[in-house]
């Protein structure tokens, strides 16, 4: 990998945004352009694959050290990556500091400090080739994040559902070691060449290639990964909901994302909820709101109705007088909260509706009503003169 591409401004972060809102944006991004929820979109593809890349930059201490000094980063571990640095990355003869620094330390452009000399500038890359026949550096694979809807009674009731996951796996052949006693295969960083080319400003290096030690070729590589020691795979994976989960809930499925190299670590599903509306139901926080019809003459007279909950029917008292708008509660008639084991409540909003006027008989009641309570209902709208 190796790039001359902002991350923080493909992430949308500050230069010294810190791990906790590095990962808030990669997850806020990796949502909104996954392949998955844009099906098709070769736009959303490509975005989503850059913001991967950003984050995998970024949330390794060790890569964003490397990128925040040069300005880019490779897989080599040597500065450069084979690509011209940008403008302003430290390198070249033009504005490089050869002196030192206050305190006997090497100074950077124009004096300023966390640059390096120019014997720095060489002991890095060689001191890279010294060590080129290691081992390559395991690392700890990615994170997925996944957007998962559900409808109002999965949500309040709690279920279990299936969902087919693409990610990359550790090869099952290899234990994701790369090896296996099959043939050789052409090394993947260096493509079979056996060297990497790095720039560091004006000039360039031919390094001998850390993954193959300079042999182009991958001894005893695995047949089933060519050496990668992961493949993709897509699994069936078993996601439990808990009964009360809301819109913006997330699920972490430890180690089902995708496949450390080298054989490390796993990294973490991550499952989003999102809760489709109810005809009758709408939802805050861990109370039900539902707004029921009544009767003119309920709402006058008094009345006990029927009204449905997340737990069936349940009996509400309306008492004389009651007005349109006005709310009840139902205690405990809500959404279970698993955290608190405490339930919300229902709160009932009454409608009050007008009498379906079908003859005269019903007409003139309605205008002796009127003359029994002259009172103007809205009085109180205009000011007292």
């Amino acid at each position: 990998m190796s790039t001359n591409k902002d991350y923080y401004q493909t992430l949308g972060v500050k230069r010294d945004a810190s791990a906790d809102e590095i990962r808030k944006a990669y997850r806020r991004l990796a949502r909104k352009h996954h392949p998955d929820l844009n099906p098709g979109d070769k736009t959303s593809e490509d975005r989503f694959k850059q913001v991967q890349e950003a984050y995998d930059i970024l949330s390794d201490t060790k890569k964003r050290k490397m990128f925040d000094q040069f300005g880019f980063y490779s897989e080599s571990g040597v500065p450069g990556g084979g690509q011209q640095p940008p403008p302003g990355a430290g390198f070249g003869f033009g504005g490089f500091d050869f002196s030192e620094g206050p305190g006997g330390m090497p100074g950077g452009p124009q004096g300023g400090p966390g640059g390096g000399s120019f014997s720095d500038l060489f002991s890095q890359f060689f001191g890279q080739q010294k060590h080129a026949n290691q081992q390559t550096v395991a690392e700890k694979g990615t994170d997925l994040e996944y957007s998962l809807s559900i409808d109002f009674w999965q949500a309040i009731r709690g279920t279990q559902v299936r969902l087919n996951i693409h990610r990359l796996d550790a090869c099952a052949v290899c234990r994701g070691t790369g090896h296996a006693g099959g043939s050789n295969a052409n090394c993947p960083q260096c493509q079979g060449s056996g060297n990497v080319q790095q720039m560091a400003g004006a000039m360039k290096f031919s390094l001998t290639c850390p993954r193959c030690g300079g042999t182009g070729r991958l001894r005893n590589a695995c047949p089933t990964c060519r050496g990668e020691g992961r493949t993709q795979i897509d699994e069936m994976v078993d996601v439990r909901i808990p009964a009360g989960a809301a819109t913006g809930s997330r699920l972490r499925l430890a180690a089902k994302g995708n496949a450390g190299s080298m054989g490390a670590p796993a990294g973490d599903l991550y499952i989003t909820i999102r809760v489709e509306p109810h005809a009758l139901f709408t939802r805050e926080g861990d109370d039900v709101h539902i707004s029921i019809p009544v009767s003119v003459t309920e709402a006058g007279l008094g009345a006990k109705i029927e009204v449905p909950t997340v737990d069936g029917r349940a009996l509400l008292k309306i008492p004389q007088g009651t007005q349109n708008g006005q709310k009840f509660r139902l205690r405990e008639k809500g959404v279970l909260n698993t955290r608190k084991n405490t339930r919300g409540d229902q709160i009932v909003e009454i409608s009050i509706q007008a009498p379906d006027i079908r003859d005269d008989k019903t007409r003139e009641l309605l205008r002796e009503l009127a003359k029994l309570d002259p009172r103007d209902p809205r009085a109180e709208l205009w000011p007292k003169v």
